[in-house]
């Protein structure tokens, strides 16, 4: 692995995806990506005691999947790197505790799932594992009784307020041996700490857009590429409210992103027409994690994107510093992601 400019990593060896999985809940399932799925679970509940143990339950099915995609035995697996939105992050940490192998938990927010790949991918490209899972989820009823209101209130929510996606995707990182066409794991952009003094947690969209924003600054000042490199640039949550700023923070940049097709994975997910309980469209960290892990390497594998590049979006705010009337410190991460070849 190498460091191009001040915040991105080029992986040498281009660590390959072995496989993937994305599970949701019911709603997502309805939604237009229905197909991009291994498994939807038809209720909320996922016949578990509390919201807590639902979401944990959808880590380890996502982590079980994941590894039966990837043709990886359970006790091949070298190291575990996962998040969520919980506080102790107690969903993956509790998933880890029944893979039983090494555990790295990290916390991004929603950046988390290309967080967690892109450190995965450091440790196979370094040498220092064969198989690395990485993954992270979020349920609705868990993250809004966390972050805003139990969804048992019934509570109005603004027009800049997003639905928390049920759902959990993970991918098994391996070593790359030249037979794989891939997807590989070709760079990653770490974000920098992005707050504009933002205080809603109903407006997540304009809180994140700013990191959004200058993370892809960040990856094509680094690599010295163009968004036309891209088939596709996704971010993560950005939603209805938050998409249109960052488009115009790059704009103001002077980043041609009209060369590639940008999208939103919150917008991606749920079709805001027929779901209107979404209102501005999705976020959580299986936002970005089912979309990416599901709907985009499928398209990949199928030939439909060669390129691509994921910018997961993360509000880092705590239950605790919302009430004590702090701003939303941001972040996003990058991850590109390519077929084939070795690469520009």
């Amino acid at each position: 692995m190498k460091q191009l400019g001040s915040q991105t990593w080029q992986y040498t060896t281009r660590p390959v995806i072995l496989g993937s999985s994305a599970v949701v809940g019911p709603e997502e399932g309805e939604g237009p990506l229905t197909s991009d799925f291994d498994f939807i679970y038809d209720s909320l509940k996922m016949d578990e005691k509390t919201w807590e143990k639902a979401e944990r339950a959808l880590f380890e099915k996502a982590a079980k999947l994941a590894l039966i995609n990837a043709a990886v035995e359970e006790e091949n697996l070298e190291f575990f790197v996962g998040g969520d939105l919980m506080n102790q992050i107690i969903s993956s940490s509790f998933a880890a505790r029944q893979l039983g192998v090494p555990y790295l938990g990290v916390f991004g927010a929603c950046s988390t799932s290309m967080e967690s790949l892109a450190i995965a991918s450091m440790i196979v490209d370094s040498g220092g594992g064969k198989y690395v899972l990485a993954g992270t989820s979020s349920h609705n009823c868990t993250v809004e009784k966390q972050f805003r209101y139990p969804t048992e209130y019934g509570s109005q929510k603004p027009p800049t307020a997003q639905y928390t996606v049920t759902g959990s995707g993970c991918a098994v990182v391996g070593r790359n041996d030249g037979s794989s066409e891939g997807p590989h794991v070709v760079m990653a952009t770490m974000g920098r700490i992005m707050d504009l003094g933002l205080k809603d947690p109903f407006n997540m969209g304009a809180a994140m857009a700013p990191a959004a924003a200058d993370t892809i600054t960040a990856h094509f000042r680094d690599t010295g590429l163009s968004p036309g490199y891209y088939d596709l640039i996704v971010t993560g949550d950005l939603a209805s409210v938050g998409l249109p700023i960052a488009k115009e923070l790059l704009a103001k940049e002077g980043i041609p992103m009209e060369q590639t097709t940008f999208h939103d994975c919150g917008l991606l997910i749920y079709d805001l027409n027929k779901q209107k309980f979404v209102i501005a469209g999705g976020s959580g960290c299986g936002c970005s994690a089912t979309v990416t892990y599901g709907h985009i390497l499928k398209r990949m594998k199928k030939g439909e994107l060669k390129r691509v590049l994921v910018v997961a979006t993360g509000a880092l705010l705590s239950p605790l510093s919302y009430q004590q009337g702090e701003t939303i410190p941001c972040v996003a991460h990058a991850v590109a992601l390519e077929m084939g070849g070795e690469g520009a």
